[in-house]
């Protein structure tokens, strides 16, 4: 099951506040830019953001999950509590580099 364009809509919503915030359709599923830089993926309707040291204190009671075969296991954020998505957001971004650029092959 794909994400809803709805619920990804509602998504970048609840975040808003925290920056500039995009959404990009990748592999039928979403990613979440916040001031440009990657920050969540959501897949089949849920929110996952990488289990990075500096989110274990925040995210410690989180569920964990697999976005896609094959994928890392990551932190399922709940969208819901609004609190929370700011801050791991906030964090995130403050720690997440700027993707690279890529040089298109001719």
């Amino acid at each position: 099951m794909a994400t809803a364009l709805d619920f990804i809509e509602f998504v970048c919503e609840r975040i808003a506040d925290v920056g500039s915030v995009r959404h990009k359709k990748m592999f039928g599923e979403y990613m979440v830019y916040v001031n440009d830089k990657p920050i969540l993926l959501v897949c089949d309707n849920t929110v996952y953001v990488k289990m990075l040291p500096q989110l274990s204190e925040i995210m410690s009671q989180s569920e964990r999950g697999v976005p896609y075969s094959g994928a890392k296991e990551h932190y399922v954020l709940d969208i819901e509590n609004e609190d929370l998505a700011r801050e791991a957001v906030r964090i995130l971004e403050s720690v997440t580099p700027f993707p690279k650029k890529r040089v298109k092959k001719q």
